[in-house]
């Protein structure tokens, strides 16, 4: 198993720093997750909200990230491709993978919020075709002199993209999504797949992670090449009742900061969270380091990944506790698993 590890900010104006403190807190523990042996960080894109809001272009972050960094591999967790021309995002994630000397992964999808569509003056019921297309253009202005592309969105006429990226053909393509319909999609070409532990069930990725294993077969892809990643937030320390305190009162803040302003498909009630239920499940992971170590083996039992995302950072734990629960992880749990 691979570790990786995931930063979607919830920022809270009276438990967080400032935000010009909060992104050097980040970098710190970039630079401390490269030198612990996780081996990729991923960035979220969100827009206008504290749920995510703080980092609306990925590829600014991973820029920073990529100056202070030489080996841990840096990725868009996602690129929201309808919301943005795909030349644009072709040049923007193209530098990043240049100024990383080729480490992005590039991660793409949808997104799950209205209000995104609704400022960006995008048809949210046209999503899909236009994420589709972008996809097309940015593989095309990544691996042609000239990008010639007529499509129903977008009509590009014989453009070089500059810089192109170091890796060839392009950086890997990862698609987050749920459906089994949008992940036979990726499975046919031939991408990898990111999950979300605490948001779907693991009855829903079993169909939707299946189907894509089929695709993958039935596109010709080598299974070995391709990678699922699962994204769990986590909290470790010595003591089990420290943990659970701190670990529970993240997760009411993450939950309750990711409904102010938007949609869920389940919505958060505080009275009623199914926290022994989460954790049984592997959906949540918080406790001492051999509690963490059970509840990555509970995870394995209930979702199909080879790659597990940790997230420490969320719903205002402080910057030091984060890296203190970091350095515990790395030092008695990710030995179990490598």
């Amino acid at each position: 198993m691979r570790f990786h590890m995931h930063l979607l900010p919830t920022y809270f104006a009276d438990k967080s720093s400032t935000w010009e403190v909060y992104y050097n807190e980040v970098l710190e523990q970039v630079v401390l997750a490269e030198e612990l042996g996780w081996d990729c960080f991923w960035f979220t894109e969100h827009h206008f909200l504290p749920y995510g809001g703080g980092i609306p272009n990925p590829a600014v972050m991973l820029s920073g990230v990529a100056a202070r960094t030489s080996t841990i591999r840096i990725g868009s967790a996602i690129s929201i491709l309808p919301l943005h021309h795909p030349v644009q995002i072709a040049e923007d994630y193209a530098m990043v993978d240049v100024v990383s000397k080729g480490r992005l992964e590039f991660g793409v999808g949808i997104g799950n919020t209205g209000l995104d569509y609704q400022v960006y003056g995008v048809d949210r019921g046209e999503s899909r075709a236009r994420f589709e297309e972008s996809v097309d253009v940015i593989l095309d202005a990544w691996t042609q002199e000239r990008v010639a592309h007529k499509g129903a969105k977008w009509q590009i006429d014989g453009v070089s993209v500059l810089p192109q990226p170091v890796q060839r053909p392009h950086p890997p393509v990862w698609y987050a999504g749920a459906s089994s319909e949008s992940f036979s999609w990726a499975g046919r070409r031939g991408y990898n797949i990111m999950t979300v532990a605490h948001a779907i069930p693991p009855e829903r990725y079993r169909e939707s992670t299946d189907a894509w294993q089929e695709a993958l077969t039935a596109g010709g892809h080598d299974r070995a090449d391709k990678h699922c990643k699962l994204h769990v937030r986590c909290f470790v320390d010595e003591s089990a009742d420290r943990a659970e305190e701190i670990g529970r009162t993240a997760i009411h803040n993450y939950e309750y900061i990711g409904s102010v302003g938007r949609e869920r498909r389940v919505p958060y009630e505080p009275g009623h969270y199914p926290w022994e239920q989460m954790l049984a499940q592997g959906r949540n992971n918080y406790g001492t380091p051999e509690q963490c170590i059970e509840g990555i083996k509970r995870a394995s039992e209930q979702f199909h990944f080879d790659i597990y995302s940790t997230t420490f950072n969320f719903g205002g734990i402080p910057h030091e506790q984060t890296l203190n629960a970091m350095r515990l992880f790395a030092r008695e749990v990710m030995p179990a698993f490598t």
